[in-house]
């Protein structure tokens, strides 16, 4: 892996860890509220598991296989 794809890696990391810190307050925020709406509910916490299979792929990705 070059330095350039490790970096664009390391930039989409940083980006889907905000997101998926930003839809852990909109689902606190949402299932706080005073009639939540079950619906986007589960569609964000659905979104908020993909984002963080992804964010595992990529830590992957970036970080070599050691065996030791």
């Amino acid at each position: 892996m070059t330095d350039e794809d490790e970096g664009d890696l390391g930039a989409e990391l940083a980006r889907l860890q905000q997101e998926h810190r930003d839809l852990d307050a909109a689902i606190d925020a949402l299932h706080h509220s005073p009639a939540p709406d079950l619906l986007r509910l589960q569609r964000l916490k659905k979104r908020k598991l993909a984002l963080r299979d992804r964010i595992a792929f990529i830590e992957d990705q970036i970080t070599p296989d050691i065996i030791a």
